[in-house]
């Protein structure tokens, strides 16, 4: 008989697996904790994430890393300028089998693509056409496809994460806004420090690359991130959390003058929402009963950076994303 924990004993699980998670991620990927995280809190809050940083940097290493430390299924989607829906969601096929009287006859079988699986890797999301990366819309948002007449659930959890390189505009395409919303969090990973980098310059040269074992099953992972939910949030949270995000739209009161020149649409009410689920995601990881005013602050940036649509004058005068966000944290303290 399954032993049903209380969610004190919950809590207090999944801030013990964190760290475990950590280590083991860490045997594979060197530094990057508080991009790993961050990655933690989008996971168990059953979100999307966008990782953002130049070629290198082990991002797709610290996808794969954290599916095997999780016990998920991993699926790859290398994005190019030439790949098609069916590429990602499956196809129909039509397939010719003998009945019972040795008759032959047609039916569509489906084929599922790399998305059906518990953690996707969008490598690249940027380098192909909106109407393929529009393929993705329905899944990260309903956690299914639909293929022809017939719509096919997603395996259970379901997440996306994607990656995008900053600097290499040849050959790339803007995310549609309506992408970018569906994603929880928009992580920036860094160069490593010199120590860092030295340990990765032994450490991928040597020929025995570290192993990732895992440190969860898939069910327990399931049972974890329904606890976030019901994590609790004070008022003071929410309320910070919501007058934030309405200070990122022109035209509100009080919002910043940085944000009425140069923004053209802020936040919607999905990012204040999905900047109070990350801060209880933070709160859990951290064996906290209960996501306050600091789990939201810290959780502002990465739940908001890509839910900003700046202006033309922005981009011509050097203004960004992090500007805008550092505006609004000064006026709403």
């Amino acid at each position: 008989m399954t032993q049903v924990l209380t969610d004190a004993e919950q809590l207090d699980q999944l801030a013990e697996a964190a760290g475990r998670i950590r280590a083991a991620v860490s045997r594979t990927v060197v530094g990057q904790e508080q991009v790993i995280d961050a990655m933690l809190v989008a996971l168990f809050a059953r979100g999307h994430a966008l990782l953002v940083g130049v070629p290198g940097l082990a991002k797709t290493l610290l996808v794969s890393s954290l599916a095997q430390a999780l016990d998920l299924t991993f699926g790859r989607v290398q994005f190019t300028p030439d790949l098609l829906p069916a590429d990602i969601t499956g196809t129909d096929l039509l397939q010719e089998e003998l009945d019972e009287a040795g008759l032959t006859r047609r039916r569509l079988r489906f084929l599922p693509g790399p998305i059906f699986a518990n953690l996707v890797l969008a490598d690249e999301i940027n380098r192909t056409p909106p109407k393929t990366q529009a393929a993705l819309l329905q899944a990260m948002q309903e956690r299914r496809v639909t293929v022809g007449s017939a719509t096919h659930p997603l395996p259970d959890p379901f997440q996306v994460f994607a990656t995008r390189n900053p600097i290499e505009q040849e050959g790339t395409y803007l995310l549609p806004e309506a992408q970018l919303d569906r994603f929880l969090l928009e992580i920036h990973v860094g160069y490593p420090s010199e120590e860092e980098e030295r340990e990765i310059a032994r450490r991928t040269t040597s020929g025995a690359p570290g192993r990732v074992e895992p440190v969860l099953s898939i069910e327990e992972v399931r049972a974890l991130s329904r606890l976030i939910p019901r994590i609790p949030v004070t008022d003071e949270a929410v309320s910070w959390a919501v007058r934030s995000a309405r200070l990122s739209r022109p035209g509100e009161r009080g919002a910043p003058k940085e944000v009425t020149e140069f923004v053209r649409f802020g936040a919607g009410p999905r990012g204040s929402q999905a900047l109070v689920l990350a801060a209880k995601a933070r709160a859990a990881l951290r064996g906290e009963a209960a996501a306050d005013l600091e789990d939201v602050r810290e959780m502002w940036i990465p739940a908001m950076r890509h839910r900003i649509v700046l202006s033309y004058r922005a981009e011509a005068e050097g203004v960004t994303e992090l500007d805008i966000l550092q505006a609004i944290r000064k006026v709403n303290r």
